[in-house]
């Protein structure tokens, strides 16, 4: 199947991940927000993820909706569930023990803005 037919399928769950993954790709590659058109709205929702908390907390309700996504019916959006539980749990421990949060360079945080600039 497509991505074309995946959207004309108008099966809700298509429609969900697409929408976290979006935001999840953005919050966690801060590069791509230098190099792709956004709006000055989506820049400021999405750098509000940076602190351990405001991530765990974000991690928490992705992973809960496709939790309660797949309670209408089993389907292999559990392992998304539980990658995003997972992840929701290390920033969760990470803001527990007061760790400050740091940016992997590898995924465009900080560092890598200078080598472009």
């Amino acid at each position: 199947m497509t991505l074309a037919e995946e959207f004309r399928s108008r099966n809700f769950s298509i429609y969900g991940q697409c929408a976290s993954s979006f935001v999840l790709v953005f919050v966690e590659v801060p590069f791509l927000l230098r190099i792709c058109p956004t709006s000055s709205k989506f820049d400021a929702f999405v750098r509000r993820f940076t602190t351990n908390w405001m991530r765990a907390t974000m991690y928490g309700i992705l992973s809960a909706i496709q939790f309660a996504s797949i309670s209408v019916g089993a389907s292999s959006l559990i392992a998304a569930a539980v990658v995003l539980l997972i992840a929701a749990l290390f920033y969760g421990l990470a803001g527990l023990k007061s760790q400050e949060f740091v940016g992997s360079k590898t995924l465009g945080g900080q560092g890598v803005a200078q080598m472009i600039v």
